[in-house]
């Protein structure tokens, strides 16, 4: 039986995705799980694993498409077998569709077509970026294997780029000079806005003495990361800290709906990892039930893709809560904007040594601020706390809780 492939729905608020590249051709076979394409939303360009085995057929969009989601643009069939007809509107009148409304997104889409006419291999992200920084690929070197061009060999290119006499000009007249934000710094934007102005927030404060957590950390890394190869960080013992306690507090765990409060059962706790223009939440779903190599493993693995713009469709969905480490970036403490539908994000600042009281007398301490953002539709200020309170025991002592 034919199977349908659809432009997913990668982002809650995504209405259309662009198509970025097929990674199988027309009558190829494919299996299941397989990338079958890459498609660009506003956030990153990830990739569609094929939904069953077969072979693709009836392809209805091209690369470079702007498609709405839920179009249908090709079909996984049996050997053969003929792919049925569309019942959804056709990809090319989407597309076209979408060219009278996005006439921005798809001159980029053009654009980033273009990079055929060389014989280097590009990647999906460098595709993109050419686009939108107007840099002429066939002067760029790659850096990558077998020459690939990177996005950061895009980047390098923008940056050598001459200013443009108008730009000169405006610079050095002293008129301000505007810089053009990229998709995901349009989307953090749009979504930052909509979390602000809709869901009302509060702040729970608390400095924590992260001596045993640091302790546990340097334990773990003396000891090879208890048989893992993957390095242990203070992100990934903290997720774990925060997936085990999580459960005790379901209203922590849960999303505002109009019909009411929906409490998730599973633990899929999302980590904010910057990137070039902007940063990915990825997500370790089950966190609550997995080892900290693992959850150390998931991470890596999660961070290597986004970097270098390969997220898939799970690494961004099903988030229910959020963790924010900037203390690598030595920020004492900060507050988070919860993104929605989650009810909750852990923001964490810089473990530094402090002189605290101790008994009644002064000893130097690890001390780190954690600071937590509820959605006061689900949570109050007691539940807060009281998820608050847990976790801080969990920092101090986390032997106790990894097991």
């Amino acid at each position: 039986m034919a199977i349908s492939v659809v432009m997913p729905a990668l982002e809650l608020t995504q209405e259309t995705g662009k198509l970025v590249s097929w990674r199988k051709k027309e009558g190829e076979a494919v299996r299941k799980g397989e990338t079958l394409l890459e498609v660009e939303t506003d956030k990153a360009v990830v990739e569609v694993e094929a939904l069953a085995d077969g072979f693709l057929a009836g392809i209805k969009a091209q690369e470079g498409d702007v498609i709405p989601v839920g179009h249908t643009i090709a079909w996984i069939v049996e050997q053969g077998e003929a792919p049925p007809e569309n019942q959804s509107p056709t990809c090319e009148a989407a597309s076209a569709a979408a060219k009278v409304v996005h006439p921005q997104e798809v001159k980029a889409a053009s654009s980033a077509a273009e990079p055929a006419s060389t014989k280097a291999k590009i990647s999906p992200k460098a595709r993109r970026l050419a686009g939108e920084l107007g840099v002429d690929l066939d002067s760029v070197k790659g850096s990558g294997p077998g020459g690939e061009i990177l996005a950061s060999d895009i980047e390098s290119a923008a940056q050598s780029k001459t200013p443009t006499t108008a730009t000169a000009s405006a610079t050095s007249s002293g008129q301000p000079k505007l810089e053009t934000l990229t998709a995901i710094g349009r989307l953090m934007a749009e979504r930052t806005t909509q979390s602000w102005t809709t869901v009302p927030h509060f702040f729970l404060v608390r400095e924590v003495d992260a001596t045993g957590l640091n302790s546990a950390r340097e334990k773990l890394t003396s000891s090879a990361a208890a048989g893992s190869s993957v390095k242990i960080t203070l992100t990934d013992l903290l997720t774990a800290l925060v997936a085990r306690v999580l459960p005790k507090h379901p209203r922590m765990n849960a999303s505002y709906t109009p019909a009411g409060i929906q409490l998730h059962s599973a633990v899929n706790i999302a980590i904010a990892i910057a990137v070039n223009d902007g940063v990915v939440a990825a997500v370790i779903p089950n966190a609550d039930k997995l080892g900290l190599a693992e959850i150390a493993a998931q991470r890596k693995e999660l961070a290597e893709r986004a970097k270098a713009g390969k997220s898939r469709t799970q690494d961004l969905t099903g988030a229910t809560f959020t963790i924010s480490n900037l203390g690598m970036f030595e920020i004492d403490s900060f507050t988070a904007i919860i993104p929605p539908p989650q009810a909750g994000i852990l923001a964490v600042g810089a473990i530094a040594d402090r002189v605290i009281a101790v008994d009644g007398k002064p000893a130097v301490r690890s001390m780190m601020t954690i600071t937590l953002s509820c959605d006061h539709r689900v949570v109050d200020g007691a539940r807060g706390a009281q998820f608050l309170n847990d976790l801080v025991q969990a920092i101090a002592e986390p032997q106790k809780f990894l097991g």
